[in-house]
């Protein structure tokens, strides 16, 4: 049986190299590439059952046109000829009305294939439709990160052995980026502590030496009392700080002055003692390792957070020391520039933007142009967008013309007009690069696709043709978009073995020893890590790092336990979540509240309930806890609405509404209240895996 090479498509820090097994065309066997230096040769137990995806009989393998009412899955199959004549004509129909802003593509990260994920861009900038703004992960963290460092790099993870302290703040590394525990592991047995800070405790918490449980939103304040402890006892690199930042007077001014750690425990409820033993641990440490995850980042003052821990570092001097920094993204965009793919020179003049996690009211409104089509491929907003019930009614409206392609009939393909077949990763020819590590990785296709289905940019080369474009971008396949991406000379490309990039082997990115100052200095515009960022009071926001807590609008007061949706274990977004096997592994739809707020509502584990919200409702079974603190309830993993109780999932409770800086996603920073819901007043549907977790 042929074994052949291939990467994750994942929306995943990990990128995983992967060996495909291949026998009568089909791929059969999924397992890790041993000799990938990062991912080490194992998978994450969502990837393990990667074939029965593959070969699902639920894939979709012709073009299908809807029959019956909106959102109940009722077509019948066409031909490719028919589905690209459909939507030409009744995109041409719309232009000739409202213009080519009524039309909106909308894509996340279904593939994190470089080409793949982004062909779609190209045509619909050629079309002058209107520009979907992708906000929905990490965009807040980015800004945060920038205000500080710049374009810097992310230091390196496959360093983090060499550290003597890891934070880990605000990611459940053990379900969202497993391939950092073996670095980590091996940094504890050379000595190092880890220490763990979130807001519940998770399956992460099994390999910390040591949990701080912070209030939600109150991550900036923590880290400003640590630094108050580092400046006061002088654990500082005095010599770093004069060589490479900007701004510490007034920095250590403003610290030393608000963040005292009795201060920080007046804001947040940290016991004065825990900032103060976290920041001598930090200060202590010889090179100290931080790895923030994406929770921070999905609420009001996101930014802020990313922002004041990229500052930490640079107190310390830790970017400069063997194993020590800090990691919220590889952020090595730069090496390879996606403007050859995404091609906005093309469009023909400025066209509005739209935000994605406001995709359920700007359906619902009727501006001008009010939306009047959507083309939606590798993503599944139904399931996954906030405001659940705007964007569900908005899908439902009989003159919004929507097209999704996709691999399986998803909760936003049930309310299609036409349904397109796509490929998987395996079935189609990308280029790979990660946000958890510095190595790029080439894919061929190693299978045919099912049926007649067809890669993202098969499909949009046949619409740019049928609709007349000439442009000869239009005319490139995969592989010609491919060798373009790798032929540019930047510098991080510089050395690269195109060899082993051809031959489909991972080869790391010409990042250097030490990533954030592989050219010497930091990638901002004067080269030093800002402490102080003047520029940011243009924006009406603080130059300084500084806590500001959020306070709870009218419509929030009646609701008082803050609601966190966090990845699932075996889900990654929604990805998988139609099937069997994985929400068997995966559980009960259920939220997780503490034991006292769950007595205060007579509510018992594995007891139905629903939360709910001025925003709307959705069922769970309780799961009675006390890794979770008071005031706070989880929910761990996005589930297609049309597979839980009632078809509502989390999204139902949270909010459109952006952060601060950067409109991105609030997932964490919405509050509802629980009570006990009995199990015969759920409607469940057709769904028997829903009813059997209900007895």
């Amino acid at each position: 049986m042929p074994v052949l090479p291939s990467v994750c498509p994942l929306d995943c820090p990990d990128a995983c190299g992967l060996l495909l097994g291949v026998e009568g065309n089909k791929v059969v066997s999924c397992k890790g590439d041993p000799d990938h230096p990062f991912t080490r040769g194992f998978l994450c137990g969502k990837m393990g059952r990667f074939p029965e995806h593959l070969n699902s009989p639920e894939r979709l393998t012709q073009p299908l046109r809807r029959t019956g009412p909106k959102g109940t899955a009722q077509f019948e199959p066409i031909s490719w000829d028919e589905a690209i004549g459909t939507i030409v004509e009744r995109f041409q129909a719309i232009i000739a009305e409202n213009g080519a802003e009524a039309i909106l593509p909308y894509s996340y990260a279904g593939t994190m294939g470089l080409v793949q994920r982004n062909s779609g861009h190209a045509f619909f900038h050629r079309l002058g439709a209107s520009r979907l703004k992708r906000t929905i992960c990490a965009t807040t963290a980015d800004v945060g990160w920038t205000m500080t460092l710049g374009e810097t790099m992310g230091s390196d993870i496959e360093a983090m052995v060499d550290a003597d302290l890891i934070l880990i703040w605000g990611m459940n590394v053990a379900s969202t980026h497993i391939h950092l525990l073996p670095f980590l592991k091996e940094a504890r047995k050379k000595g190092a502590q880890v220490i763990q800070v979130d807001c519940y405790k998770n399956r992460t918490s099994a390999v910390a030496d040591r949990v701080v449980l912070i209030p939600p939103g109150t991550d900036t304040a923590l880290a400003l009392g640590v630094m108050h402890v580092l400046i006061r006892e002088d654990h500082i690199d005095h010599a770093f700080i004069e060589a490479h930042t900007e701004g510490y007077g007034a920095l250590k001014e403003k610290v030393l002055r608000d963040y005292a750690p009795e201060q920080v425990e007046a804001l947040t409820g940290i016991a004065a003692s825990t900032v103060t033993e976290l920041g001598r641990a930090y200060g202590a440490a010889r090179a100290p390792f931080i790895r923030v995850g994406n929770g921070p980042n999905r609420q009001w003052d996101g930014a802020m957070i990313y922002r004041t821990l990229a500052c930490l570092p640079g107190l310390t001097g830790a970017f400069a020391k063997k194993g020590g920094g800090i990691h919220a993204s590889s952020n090595t965009g730069q090496a390879l520039p996606l403007a050859l793919v995404t091609r906005e020179d093309l469009e023909p003049h400025p066209t509005r933007e739209i935000n994605m996690i406001e995709l359920g009211q700007a359906l619902l409104d009727r501006k001008d142009p009010p939306i009047r089509a959507l083309y939606v491929y590798h993503a599944n907003p139904a399931a996954v967008a906030p405001e659940s019930e705007k964007v569900l009614q908005g899908l439902l409206r009989p003159d919004l013309f929507t097209v999704v392609h996709e691999q399986v009939l998803t909760d936003t393909a049930r309310y299609a007009d036409v349904v397109l077949p796509a490929t998987a990763a395996p079935e189609h020819a990308d280029l790979y690069r990660s946000y958890g590590h510095f190595y790029i990785q080439r894919a061929y296709p190693v299978a045919p696709p099912p049926g007649e289905a067809k890669s993202n940019l098969e499909v949009f080369c046949l619409l740019a043709k049928s609709f007349g474009f000439a442009e000869p971008h239009f005319q490139k396949t995969a592989d010609d978009l491919i060798e373009e991406l790798l032929a540019q000379k930047t510098p991080l490309l510089e050395g690269s073995d195109r060899p082993a990039l051809t031959a489909g082997r991972p080869v790391r990115l010409n990042v250097g020893d030490n990533p954030p100052l592989r050219f010497g200095r930091f990638q901002t515009a004067s080269g030093r890590l800002m402490f102080e960022n003047p520029a940011l009071a243009e924006r009406g926001y603080p130059t300084l790092p500084e806590y500001r807590p959020r306070v709870k609008d009218a419509a929030e007061q009646a609701y008082p336990l803050r609601l966190l949706a966090n990845p699932g274990h075996h889900l990654l977004n929604s990805t998988f979540g139609g099937a069997d096997e994985t929400e068997r592994r995966e559980g009960p739809h259920r939220i997780l509240i503490a034991e006292a707020d769950a007595a205060a509502r007579h509510i018992v584990n594995g007891q139905p309930v629903h939360a709910f919200n001025a925003l709307g409702e959705a069922f769970f079974e309780a799961c009675v806890t006390a890794d979770v603190p008071a005031g706070v309830v989880i929910v761990e993993g996005v589930r297609w609405q049309s597979r839980v109780p009632g078809g509502k999932n989390v999204n139902h409770l949270t909010a459109g509404k952006g952060t601060l800086l950067a409109g991105g996603s609030t997932f964490n920073d919405n509050y509802v209240e629980v009570a006990p819901k009995e199990a015969k007043k759920v409607h469940l549907g057709d769904c028997q895996l829903c009813a059997e977790s209900l007895q």
